[in-house]
């Protein structure tokens, strides 16, 4: 009996090709395509799921990790593989604190999907070891600490950095510093080139 398989996904040829891959698998079936996360607990509930293919940036803004997190509170049994193409520093983590089983980057070189997967359903759990590179300004994602990181995804409010500095437990100071730290290592000049760039690349998602 195939696996039954979920995919929410809300771009099209994503979609198509996990459907396609499906279709070519005599070891899994597709119960559905959703492109709204917010959907996928009631489908789970009315039909037997094993596994869901989960993009974490859905339609209407609804977040994969937060579905990921409601459905594996009510349905531990249910495997699922969080599938992003986003480079967000703290979503792998997330993803292995609610109990995700498996977490892979849709551009991954390293390993298929459908080998993700077959472990997955085996009872391993694959995760990278760490999100992808990408050029931020004159410096890449992977050379600011986490947290630079953690200023930087906070800057998305528009909160001054007294606001910030009290969520994160520091100083105005030290948050100042942390956003001129950010400055110089990328080559940008005010927070707002920060902050749309660095949410252009999904460096950080609010």
């Amino acid at each position: 009996m195939p696996y039954q398989v979920l995919i929410v996904e809300d771009q099209a040829m994503p979609r198509r090709l996990f459907e396609i891959f499906l279709e070519s698998s005599q070891q899994y079936e597709r119960v559905d395509s959703i492109s709204n996360a917010s959907l996928a607990i009631n489908i789970v509930e009315n039909k037997k799921v094993d596994l869901i293919l989960m993009d974490v940036c859905t339609a209407l803004n609804e977040s994969g990790l937060d579905a990921a997190e409601a459905i594996k509170q009510k349905y531990p049994h249910v495997k699922i593989i969080i599938v992003t193409s986003m480079p967000e520093y703290s979503w792998i983590e997330r993803a292995r604190n609610i109990g995700v089983d498996s977490f892979w980057y849709k551009d991954s070189e390293k390993e298929e999907i459908i080998s993700v997967m077959d472990k997955t359903m085996a009872g391993e759990h694959v995760f990278p070891d760490t999100t992808p590179v990408v050029q931020f300004g004159d410096t890449t994602n992977h050379a600011l600490t986490e947290r630079e990181l953690d200023v930087l995804k906070e800057l998305t409010t528009g909160d001054s950095n007294q606001e910030i500095g009290d969520r994160l437990g520091v100083s105005a100071g030290t948050v100042k510093r942390h956003i001129e730290n950010i400055l110089l290592k990328t080559g940008f000049h005010t927070r707002t080139e920060l902050v749309s760039e660095a949410g252009r690349l999904g460096i950080v998602i609010k």
